[in-house]
């Protein structure tokens, strides 16, 4: 009788640890799906800017003070015009749900980016329809979809590869922030430079998720309370503009913690 328990105890061990095991590799390869496709969309619909030849013979006879500062500033800074361009035509061909694409230079953030009539496809499916634990990148259903309210808020997975928007908490570090100040969203119709300025840890329930549609004095004060928080310190003026972007992630910090990144969107060439 001994000898069956044992036995039986052996077996379920045994099932528990390759359903385990099953587990790890399942996730394993959904990462490896959802990273590939993301990979395989950039390099097919983006494009790396071309240098404008024209403006060659003046970088060329730039004075040593120019190029030291300059090189006091992360290159993006000064940028008007995105260092990539998007086939939206194509895009949209595979899913016209497509309202965007979003780029950070020097990080994992090159991706198409979705809205859906609810906050919850998009969690679990890739951009072309494929459900996968990636997700993609989507604007929140309540918002408009070009962009046009005040505040525009996205919502993206903390993926244990540093994926999708696992790198957002990267921010929390002022060094980090001075490395990458800007963020570029194009768009069918328009395309915008971002300017963060504040990033911190909230709640998920907390008013940080608040979509404003037009400026005004509820708007102004939920600004100041966004730069009250934030962990790095930037000279982003927000007075005066009128569209603000909100890119949120999962933090583990607490229960339902959330990070959250607030930039000024800046139509590109302004």
């Amino acid at each position: 009788m001994r000898k069956l328990a044992t036995r039986i105890a052996m077996l379920v061990c045994a099932a528990v640890f390759l359903v385990a095991a099953w587990n790890i590799v399942s996730i394993l390869l959904a990462y490896r799906q959802g990273e590939q496709l993301y990979t395989e969309t950039a390099a097919q619909y983006v494009h790396k800017a071309q240098e404008d030849a024209s403006e060659m013979p003046q970088q060329a006879e730039a004075t040593e003070a120019d190029a030291a500062q300059s090189s006091a500033l992360a290159p993006e800074t000064t940028e008007t015009e995105p260092p990539i361009s998007v086939d939206f035509d194509s895009l949209q061909a595979v899913n016209p749900e497509v309202v965007g694409w979003l780029y950070c230079a020097d990080t994992a953030i090159n991706y198409p980016v979705l809205q859906g009539t609810d906050n919850e496809y998009y969690l679990h499916h890739l951009y072309d329809g494929t459900y996968n634990s990636s997700g993609s990148i989507f604007v929140d259903c309540n918002n408009s979809a070009d962009f046009a309210d005040a505040n525009t808020i996205l919502y993206g997975h903390h993926m244990k590869n540093g994926s999708m928007f696992a790198g957002l908490q990267k921010f929390a570090d002022q060094s980090y922030y001075e490395a990458h100040p800007v963020m570029w969203l194009l768009t069918p119709e328009q395309d915008y430079k971002i300017l963060l300025f504040s990033g911190y840890t909230t709640s998920a329930d907390s008013d940080a998720y608040t979509i404003f549609t037009q400026p005004g004095q509820a708007w102004e004060d939920y600004l100041a309370q966004r730069l009250a928080k934030s962990d790095f310190t930037t000279a982003v003026d927000t007075g005066g503009a009128e569209k603000f972007i909100t890119l949120s992630t999962c933090a583990y910090s607490f229960e339902d913690a959330r990070y959250v990144l607030h930039g000024v969107m800046v139509e590109a060439g302004d």
